[in-house]
């Protein structure tokens, strides 16, 4: 009696950085449930998707002048009926809750490893739902806007510091940390507030989170 071999996954891994659509293709791939292919640009994305079949889309957020939320509409239109997660190095908590009700199956972040990543990617081509665990969960209020941000004690401690006038040089050495850290740590609060500079970061620290200060 011969063995029926499962016919694999088909995966479009779109993503602009070549070296890493590359490197995680290839991995990927070694896979037996797997057949990888992969492009740098929604406009070539959908092009694939007009020439092929596809079961699930790996896809950036941040894809130079194109943004994640571009590729559904467009993909649909071509008659993709398949499942799409996000694959991204950041993404706000807004912007992950508006790609999930625009209908994609997740949000994992780079930071993670590539069994963690075919792990999300077999829960959302089984028709789950995989988010990150950095990203917040909360549910939205009635008007549909999501909570105030709580920080995690890291975010509080650099926060603070930043109020109270400390240059990235001073806070990473006040905490022991890199000054490359402090800076990410300062990009994730810039997105859960919903600023861009340092000014308006204290200006909201004070105005809506002094409690968490």
């Amino acid at each position: 009696m011969t063995e029926t071999r499962k016919k694999p996954m088909r995966v479009l891994l779109v993503d602009d950085h070549t070296l890493f659509r590359e490197s995680v293709s290839t991995v990927l791939s070694a896979r037996e449930n797997l057949e990888i292919a992969h492009c740098g640009s929604i406009r070539d994305a959908v092009a694939c998707l007009g020439q092929d079949s596809f079961d699930l889309v790996l896809l950036d957020h941040d894809l130079g002048s194109e943004r994640a939320s571009q590729f559904l509409p467009a993909a649909r239109e071509r008659g993709f009926e398949g499942r799409v997660l996000v694959v991204t190095a950041w993404i706000s908590d807004n912007e992950a809750r508006r790609l999930m009700r625009q209908g994609v199956g997740g949000i994992f972040l780079k930071q993670a490893g590539l069994d963690e990543l075919a792990r999300a990617i077999e829960t959302v081509a089984a028709g789950g739902t995989w988010m990150d665990s950095s990203l917040s969960g909360e549910p939205e209020d009635e008007a549909g806007r999501a909570g105030p941000p709580i920080f995690n004690d890291r975010q509080r401690r650099v926060l603070r510091h930043v109020v109270e006038g400390l240059s990235n040089k001073e806070i990473a050495w006040r905490l022991q940390i890199s000054e490359s850290y402090v800076k990410a740590i300062l990009q994730r609060l810039f997105q859960k507030t919903g600023v861009r500079t340092r000014g308006q970061l204290v200006r909201v620290a004070f105005e809506q989170y002094e409690d968490q200060l």
